[in-house]
């Protein structure tokens, strides 16, 4: 139980920080710093108020425990019959706290980054990449989160080689964080004149996007080159210099961008996912365990190394983690996808059950 009452308490401890900020006047005459205290500060509130009532029993239970045990025939009895009901509600708020805290320290982030790419298979596994982004923006769309493309590569026949996704909305980051790994598909491609089920496969990385307050970034702390986006020719190319490319001199962290006609644009969307990648860097130097997981979230690409099957002949979805089989494929390339997220949470929810046993 420590440690997940440690990741309860630094979260309060983090909390009360910005409760304190948001009361003092300088931060208040800061529009935007007060705009991004108050975004943090929101994330956590849920949480961190349910931590202060659990908190509030255990104190509550203790004292109660103490009274039937030293106090008078009176107080003992009335402390017998308020323990029952203190430790049913207590038992309830860490089961809430247990099911709250699936997915780690970054599990109530309203904001990630995806990214996905085409892996092992040509042009099919580029169509597959765009299959998953139709996917995941549908799934989006019922659960009214904001999707917004950062970056995109497509390829001559409506796939993508690359595409980078930023997610917003409740619970984005719990769900969503489950989808990095190897994604095989199983299927005869549009080209395949025998029809033959041909296998390939993209991959998928999800990075929690940090808070500006997270992550200082100034701009010493990188370079910037500017240069003309690359284009199709003819008139689609950009003469002027809009491209732009950070280099972080620390990290050798480097993205480009390039997608959008403004300059202004493509700096300010580089610099959210340079913050997104610097985040999960900082994130995997102070924990061996978040790094080997991260390194292994895409693993090669390849066919071979999968977290999940789509198989269309069979209308079968598989995901090998958990060994969870649905046979709703259709529905779930729609759009459909709560089932096989909600198989995900449960599984984790019951290892950490099991892990932490029961209060007292």
């Amino acid at each position: 139980m420590s440690s997940i009452r440690e990741q309860l308490d630094n979260q309060l401890r983090r909390f009360e920080e910005l409760e304190a900020k948001m009361a003092d006047p300088a931060i208040q005459a800061d529009g935007a710093k007060f705009s991004q205290v108050a975004r943090e500060h929101g994330s956590l509130v849920k949480q961190a108020m349910k931590y202060r009532r659990f908190k509030s029993l255990v104190s509550e239970i203790a004292e109660l425990k103490k009274m039937s045990e030293t106090g008078g025939p009176d107080e003992k009895e009335l402390a017998e019959a308020e323990l029952p009901a203190a430790r049913e509600k207590r038992e309830a708020l860490w089961s809430e706290l247990l099911d709250a805290t699936v997915g780690g320290e970054d599990a109530n982030r309203s904001r990630c980054v995806m990214e996905i790419r085409a892996g092992t298979g040509g042009e099919e596994a580029a169509l597959f990449a765009q299959d998953l982004y139709q996917m995941y923006k549908h799934h989006a769309e019922k659960k009214r989160w904001k999707v917004e493309i950062m970056e995109a590569s497509p390829t001559d026949r409506g796939g993508f080689s690359k595409i980078t996704l930023a997610f917003e909305g409740e619970g984005v980051y719990r769900e969503l964080r489950y989808e990095g790994g190897t994604h095989r598909v199983q299927r005869v491609p549009e080209t395949e004149a025998k029809g033959r089920v041909h296998t390939s496969a993209a991959t998928v990385a999800v990075l929690p996007e940090p808070e500006d307050v997270e992550i200082n970034l100034k701009q010493d702390d990188y370079r910037l080159d500017k240069f003309c986006a690359s284009g199709p020719g003819g008139q689609h190319v950009n003469k002027t210099e809009s491209a732009v490319r950070l280099t972080h001199y620390e990290t050798g962290i480097v993205v480009s961008m390039q997608d959008e006609k403004s300059q202004h644009k493509n700096l300010s969307k580089a610099l959210r996912i340079l913050k997104s990648r610097l985040y999960e860097h900082y994130q995997q130097a102070e924990a061996a365990k978040r790094a080997a997981e991260r390194k292994t979230m895409v693993g090669s690409g390849d066919r071979s190394d999968k977290i999940r099957t789509y198989n269309f002949p069979d209308n079968r979805l598989t995901d090998h983690r958990i060994g969870f089989t649905i046979y709703k494929l259709d529905q779930i390339i729609r759009g459909d996808f709560q089932p096989v997220t909600d198989a995900l949470i449960e599984h984790d929810r019951n290892q950490l059950r099991d892990q932490m046993g029961v209060l007292e």
